[in-house]
Order: structure tokens, then C-alpha cells, then sequence
């Protein structure tokens, strides 16, 4: 069936023009002819990209002719609207279906995510080039064309039936959101004031969006790899036994985090060392658990052996099944991950990983779970630190003596880190302080939560408070910044040494936002922890002392969200039972302040009737109104930049008025009276 799935093109022509003098009718029959004799026989769809005012008139017209849907946008959008018209493609035509790609553009951030993309959907990839070959070793493709060459594979433009274009050949611009399908409409529409202003002001963005960025979490099995075979392989290099550490636990502590996750497939383990260096209790004890041994001399080669174990093991064990890497140097080195890379995208295994110290940045290889491998062996939940010698400050850090009973401040972003479906909010406070005892931090904690509380549930306002979460209401586009205030507030009352944790992902990712922050650090004895809801891509620049996916520091997994819930329950009877007032299930220790009008509030009802009120609204309005005008501000701006550039007014009276009117200083308006 594969051999007559449908092919879709996404051809870059500013990388790889149409050669001069070279028909253009022939390029279709060309690629067609170029997959027929691979043996491909299934319908084409062609989409070119590119500054279309610089196509000739012929050139578009022979495209056209044949069905070629031809779409422009500035030269420096041509990579990233082309891959994200092929994330959307690839959302709505699921495999088996194949793609070509004519771009010399496909290294980088390009490559590296739709390496990620084909180990979770994979279809058949052929690329085409006009001057380089793609260089990155772990996209899988069937085969690499030079354009130059697919072009002389020749072929007779195809007829085309009385009554015009195939229903595919449309023209498209991005700016304008504009579509037509004649050649003269399409060329007027480029050389017009309207899409001339639109280009300059509304022109797509040139950085490539990565959507696997996000793709981050530890997620529960499918039901295909739930009970399928689970390999490890095991650098004890990279990942040694900690001093003191029972052998024997290593196998059933990673056991027990698959099963959190719903794994419970048979579990094979290979760990590789010199083993002349690996002291005969852990032989003994590693043995008598089933873990298998491999010998490797040189410290060089065991990277390459544990690949072709991989290799080796892939062959004679087909998917669904899972691997398992505990290494720091195969998540970090993309080409030795290469190769792992490669198989999954070409067959359907899981892949898991664990390192004494996180990558740098996002490995290529997409994971369904990672772990710290000393928070893998303790059993704890996925905790460790971030932070060019810093790259390698990423272990978990016990408390210091000064730092053990010292203050710690929470700032929780409830909008990134939302509690979970389910999940009763009266265990945040003792989880989040269960996790900082594990560390060794027993000084008093407070928490504020900021969001929206308008769109908090009540009962979420109820539980949370009765634990002396104090909450903080503010608007969404200024939340972040909101945080950040009250944090700098915090420290001037609170000197150091003290503790600071920021749960937000936004906050724990741009520099942007951290800056502040990362400079009070720098300034005074603060430790920092972070909490978010999906890895960050990079290391943040806070130097932390743990940090904690938020549905790990909430213990929410699979068999551990179960025995909450049945705790809960259990807890729920014995309290209706004591309970005879229904009117208040737990008495608020919390505050709640709203920081639109600097107003604080001792009781859940006092907050509501505020939220509630006129003054409160109307700061609500003016917040919101500056905040949506914004865009409108930014975009007479870029107009009035515009006709600055292009050395003329607007064409009517009415637009040059308008552009008078918002771009006259206010002194220099003139109005009657």
C-alpha cells in the first residue's frame, strides 16, 4: 500500500530554481518519473515556495499548467512557512503517505524537529538539493536527489483538459491571506499597495517553530508498549552505582519507575564498563538480579558496542518494544545518538532515557520518559539541577547548612502549571515540602499562586487555601511580570541566605524573563529550584539547586495518582463523618490579594465579592483595553514605517487622515473647541 500512497512536495525556489531556459510543465513529470522508477506510483501534490514577484510570468504559468499550487512569502519566511504548512499537512494525513523536500535548508532546527516528528509519525522522506546535501546524520530518508539531476530525469508536460487548472494549481500569498488561480490576478495582487504594506507589517515569521519542543513530559504507556520487552543499556561510566548503594536495588528501582508509568513488560538489562574496575560485590549482586555484563576495554569503544547491542538487539526483538539508555554521552552527542535516532524513526519503539547530569539541550532522540539516574535509583520523583563549566552543574544538590532552615518562597504560575484533573489541591503544599526534605530543606514554606482566579474553582480556592497557600489575582499578559515584582519584594524583605522557587514554564525558559531574577542571585546567598510542566528546550540561565517536572513533584502517575485518589476518598469519609456543618468544609489560612488593585483579603467569600465589584471591573477594563490596543498601536507603527520607506502617502484622503491622526504627537493635535 505504501508504494501507492500519496506524495506531497514542499519545494523551497529560492534554494532550487527553475534552471534558465528549462520548461517549466517539465518539473512535475519529472519527480513523477523519479518515483516511478523506485517503484512509487501514488498521486503528487506539489507546493512551491518563495518571492514569487521574482518568478517570471512563463515560469508560473507552466507551473500552474500542471497542477503545481505555488504560494509566496518573503525570502527570509521561506523555511520556516513551508515547514509549518508541513507540520499541519502532516497533522491532517496521517501514514503511510510520502514527502519530498527540495530545500538546502534542512539542517539545524528543521532537521533535528522532524526528526522528532518521524519517531512519532513516520512517513517515507526523500529530499532534494541544489548545492549541499543535507549533512545532519539523524533524519532517515529513502533517498537524497541533486535538483539539477531530478530535473533531467525529463518527461512530456502533461495535457491539460479544456476548462482551465487543475483544481490543486492555486496561487497563494501568506501575507495577505490571498488566493486566486490566474497568473494575471496573482501578479497584480503582488504588485499592489495593499500587498506591498502587508509584506512590510504582517509578513510571517522567519524562525523556524519547533513543535517538539514541548514534547517533553513522562507519559503513561500506550497499550502496545505496555506490556511489550524493555532493554537497557546500561554506560556505568557515565552512570555508576552510588557509594554505598545496594547492588541489588538497581534493577527493581528501575523496574518500579516503568511501572509508574504503566510498563510492565519484561525488563533485560546490559551494563557496559571495564569490568576489571567494577568492584566484585556489584558483580555479585548485579548477576544475582539478572543484569547481563559487557566487557569493553577502552573507554571510546563503549559507546560504540552499546550501539551495536542496540543494533543487534532491535533485529531479533521487533516493535512495539521499548529501549532504555542510562548514559550521559548518548544523549548529549547527536552523532553517536544518531543511529538510534535513525531506527526510531523507521520502526515503532519506545525510547526512554537516564543520565547523571542533563543534556545541555533537548536530546534529538524523542523519549517517552527521562530520569536523573541518582533520583531513578532513590525511587523520588524526576528532580535534578540545571544550569560553559555550569553545563555539567545539573546533579542534585543536598541542602546546605546554612540553606537547610533557612526561608522558602514559592511563586506559583497556575496557568503553566495548572493542578491536574482529579488531583486534590490540599496535597500541593505537602508535596512540593515533601520534595525539599528529600533534599535536606526543612525551613518554613510559603506559597502564592497567581492566576486568573476568576477561573480558579472555588474548590480549588477552598482546599488550597486551608493549607496557607496565599493567592494573588492578575491578568494573564502581565502575570510573568507581576511574578517577578512580587519576588524582588520578597528578597528585600527576606535576606539572604533564603530559597526561592519559580514554578512556571515561562518563566523557568526565556531570558528574557529570568534576567531579574538571574541578577538578584548573582547579587545575594539565594538558592533557586524551578518547577514547570515540560522540560526546557535549553538550560535555563538561573544556576539552580533541583529542579522538578510538575506532575513528578505532585507524585502524578499512573499507580501513584490511584492511591491518591483512594486516599482522598478514604480521607473524604472519615471527615463527612466529623463533619456536620456542611457550610465550611476547612477554614482558610490564606490570603488573597488582588494586584490589579492592590487589595488584600482575608477570606474566600471577601475575594469573590471584590472580584465581583465595579472598582475591580474597571480596573479589569483598563488593563485589558491597554493590553488589546497593543497590537493595533504596534501595527499604525509598522504602516507609517512603511509609507516612510516606499516614499508615498495612503491613496485616499480618509487613510491619509487616519495616518495623520495616529501619528501626530499629541501636542501638535489641534481640535476645536
Amino acid at each position: 500500500m505504501s508504494k501507492t500512497a500519496k506524495i506531497e512536495v514542499w519545494w523551497d525556489t529560492n534554494d532550487c530554481p527553475i534552471p534558465e531556459g528549462y520548461d517549466a510543465s517539465r518539473v512535475r513529470p519529472s519527480i513523477e518519473r523519479a518515483f516511478k522508477e523506485l517503484g512509487y506510483t501514488g498521486p503528487v501534490s506539489i507546493t512551491a515556495y518563495g518571492d514569487q514577484k521574482k518568478t517570471p510570468c512563463h515560469v508560473l504559468r507552466g507551473l500552474s499548467s500542471t497542477g503545481v499550487a505555488v504560494v509566496h512569502t518573503i525570502s527570509d519566511s521561506t523555511r520556516s512557512v513551508m515547514y509549518r504548512d508541513m507540520v499541519e499537512w502532516r497533522a491532517q494525513n496521517p501514514p503511510p503517505s510520502i514527502i519530498l523536500i527540495i530545500s538546502d535548508q534542512v539542517e539545524g532546527d528543521f532537521s533535528w524537529d522532524l526528526a522528532r516528528l518521524q519517531q512519532r509519525t513516520r512517513y517515507k522522506l526523500f529530499l532534494a538539493y541544489s548545492s549541499k546535501p543535507c549533512k545532519e546524520l539523524f533524519l532517515l530518508y529513502k533517498a537524497n536527489w541533486r535538483w539539477e539531476k531530478l530535473l533531467e530525469e525529463g518527461g512530456t508536460p502533461p495535457l491539460v483538459a479544456a476548462g482551465g487548472l487543475s483544481f490543486a494549481a492555486v496561487f497563494y500569498c501568506k501575507s495577505c491571506n490571498f488566493n486566486c488561480q490566474s497568473v494575471k490576478t496573482f501578479r497584480n495582487h503582488l504588485s499592489s499597495y495593499k500587498h506591498g504594506m502587508e509584506d512590510a507589517i504582517n509578513s510571517p515569521d522567519s524562525r523556524l517553530s519547533c513543535v517538539t519542543k514541548t514534547w517533553a513530559k513522562n507519559y503513561p504507556a500506550t497499550p502496545e508498549h505496555a506490556t511489550a520487552k524493555i532493554h537497557v543499556l546500561w554506560d556505568m561510566n557515565d552512570c555508576p552505582i552510588p557509594e554505598g548503594y545496594d547492588a541489588c536495588r538497581v534493577r527493581p528501582s528501575i523496574e518500579r519507575a516503568l511501572k509508574e508509568l504503566g510498563y510492565t513488560g519484561p525488563v533485560s538489562i546490559t551494563a557496559f564498563a571495564d569490568q576489571k574496575q567494577t568492584p566484585d560485590h556489584h558483580l555479585l549482586a548485579l548477576s544475582s538480579t539478572g543484569v547481563v555484563f559487557a566487557h569493553t576495554l577502552f573507554p571510546w569503544d563503549l559507546h560504540s558496542r552499546m550501539i551495536t547491542e542496540f543494533e543487534e538487539w532491535t533485529k531479533d526483538n521487533p516493535a512495539p518494544a521499548s529501549i532504555m539508555i542510562i548514559s550521559d554521552e548518548l544523549a548529549l552527542r547527536k552523532s553517536h545518538s544518531s543511529l538510534i535516532c535513525r531506527k526510531l524513526q523507521e520502526s515503532n519503539y519506545k525510547c526512554f532515557l537516564a543520565y547523571s547530569v542533563r543534556p545541555f539541550e533537548m536530546p534529538v532522540l524523542l523519549t517517552s520518559a527521562e530520569w536523573l539516574w541518582d533520583s531513578l535509583l532513590s525511587g523520588s520523583c524526576f528532580l535534578f539541577v540545571l544550569s560553559c563549566v555550569t553545563k555539567t552543574w545539573a546533579r542534585n544538590y543536598p541542602a546546605t547548612p546554612e540553606h537547610a532552615t533557612a526561608k522558602i518562597h514559592v511563586w506559583w504560575d497556575m496557568m503553566d502549571c495548572p493542578i491536574p484533573e482529579g488531583y486534590d489541591a490540599r496535597r500541593v503544599l505537602p508535596s512540593i515540602e515533601s520534595a525539599f526534605k528529600e533534599i535536606g530543606y526543612s525551613g518554613p514554606v510559603s506559597i502564592t499562586a497567581f492566576a486568573d482566579q476568576k477561573e480558579t474553582p472555588d474548590h480549588h480556592l477552598l482546599a488550597l487555601s486551608s493549607t496557607g497557600v496565599d493567592f494573588a489575582h492578575t491578568l494573564p499578559w502581565v502575570l510573568h511580570s507581576r511574578m517577578i515584582t512580587d519576588c524582588e519584594e520578597w528578597i528585600e524583605d527576606n535576606p539572604a541566605p533564603a530559597t526561592v522557587m519559580i514554578i512556571s514554564d515561562e518563566l523557568a525558559s526565556p531570558k528574557s524573563h529570568s534576567s531579574l531574577i538571574y541578577r538578584k542571585l548573582q547579587e545575594s546567598n539565594y538558592n533557586c529550584f524551578l518547577a514547570y510542566s515540560v522540560r526546557p528546550f535549553e538550560k535555563p540561565v538561573l544556576v539552580t539547586s533541583a529542579e522538578w517536572l510538575w506532575d513528578s513533584l505532585l507524585a502524578v502517575s499512573e499507580t501513584k495518582r490511584q492511591t491518591l485518589q483512594k486516599g482522598c476518598e478514604s480521607e473524604s469519609e472519615s471527615e463527612s463523618e466529623s463533619e456536620s456543618d456542611s457550610e465550611s468544609e476547612s477554614e482558610s489560612t490564606g490570603m488573597f490579594y488582588c494586584d490589579l488593585c492592590d487589595c488584600d483579603c482575608e477570606s474566600m467569600d471577601d475575594f469573590k465579592k471584590h472580584l465581583s465589584r465595579e472598582q475591580h471591573t474597571h480596573e479589569d477594563k483598563i488593563m485589558s483595553t491597554h493590553f488589546q490596543s497593543f497590537p493595533h498601536r504596534h501595527r499604525q507603527f509598522k504602516i507609517s514605517k512603511y509609507h516612510d520607506e516606499v516614499g508615498y502617502p495612503p491613496k485616499t484622503k480618509r487613510m491619509r487622515k487616519a495616518s495623520r491622526k495616529v501619528f501626530l504627537p499629541r501636542s501638535l493635535r489641534f481640535t476645536r473647541r
